[in-house]
């Protein structure tokens, strides 16, 4: 090799020792052109380097705006769709008095199912395949499921009983999520249940023990709090290499179906006339856009990136917003039986999902992700 091409190379790869392409580009000397053009060749092969290396330096700052969202920020998304909730919930309880409780849910998630569909249609259109509508047809079973009994329960249930009956489903999601994936339960899980079980023994028993004011509305929101946690768990499975967004909207269109299907069974035809009433317009518009829309595809997108118990310990906190908005907009009372029940529930949750975390002093990010990983395989 002649000096020249010698010099060219170490002078290519001082420039390049600093890229991210140095550790990989071979260090072997340019071989002369056979056209006897050596120089040529080596000074255009020097500024095709120099070139990439400032494409290279240039394309850096893309990078740091595509930074993955932190884990807080779906966090946020689970506490949000909780407020909305519970608002949600006070809007029901006036929306039933006047309303069917069925027909309330597939108006709901019929409107949901086509709005998210026509916004995000070409998030659809370019994700929806059969394994995706298989997944979503079966978690939207669920969804249907558990705003059927809920919906129903709020007919025989005061807002503020109903939103802590339907809290409770967060001490469920460990056992279910046992019988999903074959995680066993701790002893934390176990003694979370039994705190929670006999906190909705105090609030389902709100004027006292001996009225045994245990009812349907009772019973039927609390099972609706078990279709709660099968969701919860089901979805943190099966979102796993797929669109959350078009899982939520096959969701809504099999609820709406559903809900739909059942109200025309039991109820009889839809009462269109109901409809001509501003403020229930307003409140089946409010449950489809923000309560349906909103909130389940912050849930859903939230579930995909944030393990199963401590997601149910923040959507819990829908429990919270609802009592407060049933306090404030429906002037609802709470007495000592229901406090009592409550500050039980609360310490279910808080034995269920954050002494287990303090007792392993480790990181929480790494639980986190450690706890993730657990359900993608199981």
């Amino acid at each position: 090799m002649n000096k020249d091409a010698a010099h060219t190379n170490q002078f290519v790869i001082s420039e390049e020792a600093g890229s991210p392409r140095a550790a990989e580009r071979p260090t072997e000397p340019l071989e002369p052109s056979r056209d006897n053009a050596p120089h040529a060749t080596e000074h255009t092969a020097g500024k095709t380097h120099l070139r990439e290396s400032a494409h290279d330096t240039a394309q850096q700052p893309k990078r740091r705006r595509h930074r993955h969202i932190p884990l807080w920020a779906y966090k946020c998304m689970l506490v949000l769709a909780a407020a909305i909730w519970g608002l949600g919930t006070v809007v029901i309880k006036d929306a039933v008095d006047t309303f069917s409780p069925l027909w309330l849910v597939g108006l709901r998630f019929s409107i949901a199912g086509a709005v998210l569909a026509v916004v995000c249609w070409k998030n659809v259109r370019k994700n929806l395949d059969r394994d995706t509508l298989g997944a979503g047809v079966f978690l939207g079973l669920f969804v249907a499921a558990q705003f059927v009994f809920n919906t129903a329960g709020l007919t025989d249930t005061t807002a503020a009983k109903s939103a802590f009956l339907t809290g409770a489903y967060c001490a469920f999601v460990p056992f279910l999520a046992w019988a999903i994936s074959l995680i066993r339960p701790t002893m934390y899980n176990i003694a979370a249940m039994a705190l929670c079980v006999v906190g909705v023994g105090f609030v389902s028993f709100a004027d006292g023990f001996e009225s045994l004011s245990f009812g349907f509305g009772e019973a039927i929101t609390l099972l609706s709090a078990l279709f709660v946690g099968l969701h919860i768990a089901f979805m943190a499975k099966l979102s796993v290499g797929r669109d959350p967004i078009t899982l939520t909207v096959v969701q809504f269109i099999v609820a709406g179906i559903l809900g739909s299907a059942i109200a025309f069974a039991i109820d009889g035809p839809l009462d269109c006339g109901a409809l001509a009433n501003l403020e229930l317009l307003g409140s089946i518009l409010y449950l489809a856009l923000f309560a349906s829309c909103l909130s389940l595809t912050l849930q859903n997108i939230g579930l995909a990136h944030v393990p199963p118990a401590p997601a149910a310990l923040l959507l819990a906190t829908e429990s919270v917003f609802g009592v407060l908005f049933s306090i404030v907009f429906l002037h609802e009372v709470v007495t000592a039986f229901m406090v009592i029940g409550f500050t039980l529930i609360g310490a279910g949750i808080v034995v269920s999902e954050a002494l287990p975390l303090k007792k392993r002093r480790i990181p929480a990010d790494e639980v986190a992700k450690e706890e993730m990983r657990v359900s993608r395989e199981g």
